[in-house]
């Protein structure tokens, strides 16, 4: 089964158009339709953003290989625990897998077919992770260490300008597939983007040394679901990454070049009282994992695997509950009103990136 690819381009065009044709609704409804199911079904969508482009990714992916290169003292300059690893870097080792540490979900993967089980690692994630936060951030929060300042590290002068070009582009295509899945629910079109406004989004890529941890079946990210709101992936130079379906079927995703992937969070389960799921999902070195390693040996390039992500909140003083019709839906109530924020918080603690504190 393969993910359906969606173009942006034409949703693009005819919300700009101030007066368009029946025929262009009725294709814009549809497209918004294909989206909403796709998240709903897969948790899971591919795009094509005219505004995001291969280049702008390679150029991405270039500058994290050189910062992740350097060595591991460099790095933990830039390491913020007390800021609950929410903007620097995170090392590898800190980091917990949530299939590790939550009995729920580890009863759930008994009942997952024995062909679509998960690998099981053994310990915390051996990735790096850098997290930098993308657009405004509210004057006034009740979070302010989910709102902190970004950190730049010595000697890469191009570091911001980078950081905040690719961020804001896939913020922006994040933004149209919450517009596009809000009215293919049958909620207003800002449903979900009015929710995002000054969230602390975060251009999350990891960075996973293939020379130290580059045999067949190492666990890089464990079974686990995104806590926030939407997740979008630029194509990784490495493949590696399996989804798990709404069906239970496993997947290894296969990015186009030019595309970005699209994962659903948490909070738009949330949103949507169970109508979508948080997408599962795990990175391990596979076979295709090894041929790219050996490819890039010879053509003398990077050995680390850079993911190209980007977590999508909802504003941290946001209320998360039900929304529309959701209000009303069988599992609504498994959702109680919450401050996004305080939910973020909740999960951080559970993966070991926040002290602990009641769940």
């Amino acid at each position: 089964m393969d993910l359906p690819v969606v173009d942006l381009a034409p949703y693009l065009e005819i919300a700009a158009c101030s007066d368009p044709t029946a025929e262009e609704e009725a294709h814009l409804r549809s497209m918004c339709a294909a989206v909403s199911a796709s998240l709903r079904d897969t948790g899971a969508l591919i795009v094509k953003d005219p505004r995001c482009t291969a280049q702008d990714n390679d150029r991405f992916l270039d500058m994290m290989e050189s910062y992740f290169e350097r060595s591991d003292e460099f790095k933990r300059l830039q390491e913020r625990p007390q800021l609950h690893y929410q903007v620097g870097a995170t090392p590898e080792g800190i980091e917990v897998p949530r299939s590790l540490v939550d009995e729920e979900m580890q009863e759930k993967i008994k009942k997952i077919p024995k062909e679509y089980q998960p690998a099981t690692p053994s310990g915390p994630d051996p990735k790096w992770r850098y997290m930098w936060r993308v657009g405004p951030r509210p004057l006034n929060t009740c979070f302010k260490e989910l709102n902190a300042e970004p950190v730049i590290p010595d000697g890469f002068p191009e570091w911001k300008e980078t950081m905040d070009f690719w961020g804001s582009k896939m913020i922006s295509a994040i933004e149209v597939v919450a517009e596009m899945a809000a009215i293919g629910f049958g909620l207003s079109k800002d449903a979900f983007t009015s929710l995002m406004n000054q969230g602390p989004h975060l251009l999350a890529p990891t960075g996973s040394d293939l020379k130290k941890h580059g045999s067949e079946g190492t666990v890089f990210a464990g079974f686990h679901y995104d806590l926030n709101f939407l997740t979008i992936h630029g194509r990784s130079r490495f493949p590696g990454l399996n989804i798990w379906v709404r069906s239970g079927q496993k997947m290894e995703v296969k990015v186009p070049l030019g595309c970005l992937l699209i994962q659903t969070g948490k909070q738009l389960e949330w949103l949507t009282g169970g109508e979508c799921l948080a997408g599962m999902h795990e990175v391990v070195v596979t076979n295709r994992t090894l041929e790219a390693i050996e490819r890039a040996r010879q053509e003398n390039r990077s050995l680390w695997r850079v993911s190209s992500t980007l977590f999508g909140h909802i504003a941290s003083d946001a209320l998360l509950k039900p929304l529309g019709q959701f209000e009303e839906g069988p599992l609504a109530s498994n959702y109680p009103p919450m401050y996004a924020g305080e939910y973020v918080e909740q999960e951080l603690s559970a993966i070991n990136l926040k002290g602990k504190i009641g769940l």
